[in-house]
């Protein structure tokens, strides 16, 4: 609302666009977010969108900066968990750390203190610290039966700590936790699964095409043609055994196709030939 119509108009649809491809074709989302980035800086919603944008390909630093701003325009203390996760991205986890103690988390609603606890305990990780992560992650929406929006990220996390810490049959149960609570398919809990089971999977269609291989057949070309013609001038019957006779070194290449059969290329040729001959042959008329 604070743009003029048109302005707001043509920032908005490049907002709409960096929505629609973010989870796909986080380049390109990105591509717009620069846009709008470029036609109206002051805007939080913007500032956000730029944020996450840079977030999504990796450019942790910039993201980090745009977040700020969008947080220093609107107060709002709901982006600090992904402004954390940006310093993990940088290579400082001491400093997510950090952050997962200061006062902002207390702000956040339960959503958020759950992604600010998913962003310790990888913090945790990165700093070696593996027990310690999997303790950052036993809370009480861990233990909880409900399934909430994060519920499938949150047993994601702890069973892949417990299989970092040896704890194997507890990952297991984690997992299938994790799988049973993942009704977006936001995770890959049933690989996991898989993997830890012995499970391996293969692919029906390329087996199929690996044991069924491609014959090559040979085709005839134009050497084999021109002796087949020289077959029929000389009044001998084409047929298909005396025609690739016919060539003294016939020439012959290898495509994956079916094999052509000589009389269609010969038919034609020697029906001409014929044509020809008679017409000169037949006394013109009048004499």
């Amino acid at each position: 609302m604070s743009l003029p119509k048109g302005l707001a108009e043509e920032v908005a649809r490049n907002l709409v666009m960096v929505a629609n491809l973010l989870d796909e074709e986080p380049e390109e989302a990105y591509a717009y977010s620069r846009i709008a980035l470029r036609l109206a800086s002051r805007v939080a919603a913007v500032r956000e969108a730029a944020g996450f944008a840079a977030y999504a390909t990796a450019r942790y630093t910039e993201a980090l900066a745009e977040f700020r701003a969008a947080r220093r325009m609107t107060g709002s203390v709901e982006l600090w968990p992904v402004m954390a996760d940006c310093e993990r991205g940088m290579g400082r986890p001491e400093r997510a750390l950090a952050m997962a103690g200061e006062p902002e988390v207390n702000k956040l609603d339960k959503a958020g203190q759950v992604e600010m606890r998913l962003v310790a305990a990888g913090a945790r990780k990165d700093m070696g610290q593996a027990e310690a992560a999997v303790v950052t992650l036993q809370s009480p929406e861990l233990a909880s039966n409900s399934v909430q929006p994060w519920t499938a990220r949150l047993r994601y996390a702890y069973a892949d700590a417990l299989l970092e810490v040896g704890r194997k049959d507890e990952a297991r149960e984690w997992f299938a936790k994790a799988l049973e609570s993942d009704q977006g398919g936001m995770t890959n809990a049933s690989d996991r699964l898989a993997e830890l089971d012995g499970v391996e999977f293969t692919d029906a269609m390329t087996t199929e095409a690996e044991a069924e291989p491609e014959t090559e057949a040979p085709i005839v070309v134009e050497a084999e043609v021109e002796a087949v013609v020289e077959t029929a001038d000389a009044g001998e019957e084409v047929t298909e055994e005396n025609a690739p006779e016919a060539a003294a070194e016939p020439v012959v290449e290898t495509v994956e196709t079916a094999a052509v059969e000589v009389p269609q290329f010969v038919e034609p040729v020697v029906a001409e030939k014929a044509a020809d001959e008679a017409a000169e042959e037949k006394p013109a008329e009048g004499k």
